[in-house]
């Protein structure tokens, strides 16, 4: 008897429902949009917005809509064409200066339901949907001195606070650290100190110095974590940026790939990028700037920096802070923008590491009622052209973006009070951006096109439309009803890949797209493989009813087998690929699952739903 579970027909109606309304978003189409985002603390309002419609509209630029979005604090301009868009944002480019970054992309007509239940279009890849890719290289160098001078400043610190003197403690160029002690006797002392501060150096005491060498092995570590830092920082900045699905992964052993999907200036992906900051704790100098800068009479201990706002002569503040760095933001571990407890004015809570937290430990303890200051150090790239050549070369912006007062000692946790709302939460994404733990130099870009990216997608979905096409035409012709069957079970399974792929934010790309067709194949190979299953029940005398029972019974059996090998090479492929590789993977391992379903469950329950409620049947059209 052929039956089939009415709880089964109710799943088949639900995964239908639900693999309708997830597949959906990708029918709308996307508009080419620029996107204005502040870059330090400039205010995205009602005044912005006015401001660059009546750019556009004086450009002579036409624009189909100007949105606030109050979440990501951007405005988000659609404009009709990809041509209008590069005019665009040349426009605003020259109108807004340097107080706003303008960046392209592709913005959705997704209906507010959809988006309410979480339905959105699948990110599409580089490939697809064109972007920048960058490959960053990573001056281990520079990384190098970084850590090597901060741990020749450990050793000073040190050596003070324990009251032993000292001449001098420097690094030499193969990158040893000598301690020169003003009293031999104290040099079992200091040694046993560093020691303990520092299990890890080997030390070597002749009379009153102390050189301590560090390990090839220990070189190489600081190296590695320079560049795994900065690709993590690399990440938080591109997150806080809120670019969909980029790809930060380390490539050898000090060079970084950067991809960006749907950014299509790659000047514009620079500047979000490259800028290498860094954020630094400094103690404030005592003295008016004004005068020492004046005079020329500027502390030994200190240097000038300015504050990141103006004064009231339209020039920036000068501000004298202590040439000694308390903590720097490679030791932010944590930062997040909150309302002080007992004043409930904005402040920005930070938590540092352990060095880190010890360092401002021992400042804040000497240092209560003091100011001190927070500076935000970027590593802008410039080009030039000399004698018809490309120079590159870098820009250093020192900037001090806050400074408050040391109301009690504090280490790994504290606040940084004296904010605005907006500098606070503008403070917090800086901190939790991180800094780069070494600059790094653009080595490689490239851009695809919105153009070609749309060709590409073009053409992809044709290989799987013909490639679909033809499969159905065979079906139909070959197996007659039970070829209608089989058609929307492929039907349905290829909706459901989309679905699926949508509801868990997965990224289509050109090896998405052969993942795909690739997964119809087999379904393919399964339907077959059950039809002819059937076929052969039938020539070996039984009735129609059960043949149709049996030959799903026997076929299921061998399609789970030969695909669970080929969801098993899925997994690998994930685990063990990268970029577009598990882009396939992805692809592969959902697409034979949903095959699985939709040609051993979804197309019995559509056989039986037509042969099942007959009392008799002769013949099946197979």
């Amino acid at each position: 008897m052929l039956t089939y579970a009415r709880w089964k027909y109710a799943v088949f109606l639900v995964v239908l429902l639900i693999s309708a309304l997830y597949a959906l978003p990708n029918a709308f189409p996307q508009d080419p949009s620029i996107q204005v985002t502040a870059t330090r603390g400039a205010p995205v309002d009602e005044a912005l917005r006015k401001r660059v419609t009546d750019s556009l509209k004086t450009a002579g630029v036409p624009l189909k809509q100007a949105e606030l979005v109050p979440q990501k604090n951007s405005l988000v301009v659609r404009l009709p064409n990809a041509d209008v868009q590069v005019k665009a944002a040349d426009t605003l480019r020259a109108q807004l200066g340097n107080d706003y970054v303008v960046a392209l992309f592709l913005s959705t007509d997704v209906p507010d339901w959809l988006e309410t239940i979480r339905a959105k279009p699948m990110f599409l890849g580089l490939d697809l949907q064109g972007g920048v890719h960058f490959l960053m290289q990573v001056d281990r160098a520079a990384a190098l001195d970084k850590r090597v001078d901060g741990l020749a400043d450990d050793i000073r610190t040190l050596l003070r606070d324990n009251e032993v003197v000292y001449d001098s403690v420097d690094r030499r160029p193969d990158n040893s650290i000598v301690a020169n002690l003003r009293n031999p006797a104290d040099a079992e002392k200091a040694r046993q100190l560093i020691a303990r501060s520092q299990p890890t150096l080997p030390l070597e005491v002749s009379g009153n110095t102390i050189v301590a060498r560090i390990p090839q092995v220990q070189l190489d570590a600081m190296a590695v974590d320079a560049v795994e830092q900065n690709v993590t920082t690399l990440r938080n900045r591109v997150n806080q940026l809120g670019v969909a699905e980029p790809i930060v992964q380390r490539q050898g052993s000090d060079r970084v790939v950067v991809e960006l999907p749907g950014v299509q200036d790659p000047g514009e992906a620079k500047r979000m990028i490259g800028a290498t900051a860094t954020l630094e704790y400094r103690a404030v100098v005592e003295g008016n700037a004004y005068d020492a800068i004046a005079s020329g009479s500027i502390p030994a201990q200190a240097r000038v920096y300015y504050r990141r706002e103006l004064g009231p002569d339209g020039k920036r503040i000068p501000v004298l802070l202590n040439k000694r760095l308390i903590a720097s933001g490679d030791q932010v571990e944590d930062a997040q923008p909150i309302s002080d407890q007992q004043t409930g004015l904005p402040a920005v809570s930070v938590r540092l590491n352990s060095a880190g937290g010890q360092r401002m430990f021992d400042f804040t303890s000497e240092n209560v009622d003091k100011p001190m200051a927070v500076v935000f150090i970027e590593r802008l790239p410039e080009t030039r052209i000399v004698d018809g050549k490309e120079v590159r070369s870098f820009r250093v912006d020192e900037q001090v973006i806050s400074v408050a007062n040391v109301n009690e000692p504090f280490g790994r946790q504290f606040q940084t009070t004296g904010l605005s709302r907006q500098e606070a939460n503008d403070l917090s994404k800086l901190l939790k951006a991180g800094s780069l733990a070494a600059p790094m130099d653009f080595i490689e870009e490239s851009v695809v096109g919105p153009s070609l990216g749309a060709e590409n997608v073009e053409r992809g979905l044709r290989a799987v439309l013909y490639s679909f096409s033809f499969a159905l035409i065979f079906f139909l012709f070959y197996y007659r009803v039970f070829g209608l069957i089989t058609c929307i079970a492929l039907m349905l399974n290829l909706l459901m890949v989309v679905a699926v792929m949508s509801m868990f934010g997965a990224t289509l790309s050109l090896p998405g797209l052969a993942g795909i067709a690739l997964t119809v194949g087999m379904s393919v190979d399964a339907n077959v493989l059950i039809n002819e299953r059937i076929r052969e029940e039938l020539r070996m005398g039984l009735p129609p009813q059960t043949a149709i029972s049996e030959g799903y019974k026997h076929a299921a059996g061998t399609i789970a087998d030969a695909n669970l090998t080929a969801i098993l090479a899925g997994v690998a492929l994930y685990a063990f690929g990268t970029g577009p590789v598990k882009g396939f993977a992805v692809a592969l391992i959902v697409g034979i699952l949903t095959s699985m379903y939709t040609a051993v469950s979804v197309s019995r329950g559509l056989a039986t739903l037509i042969y099942g409620g007959r009392r008799k049947v002769q013949t099946l059209w197979i």
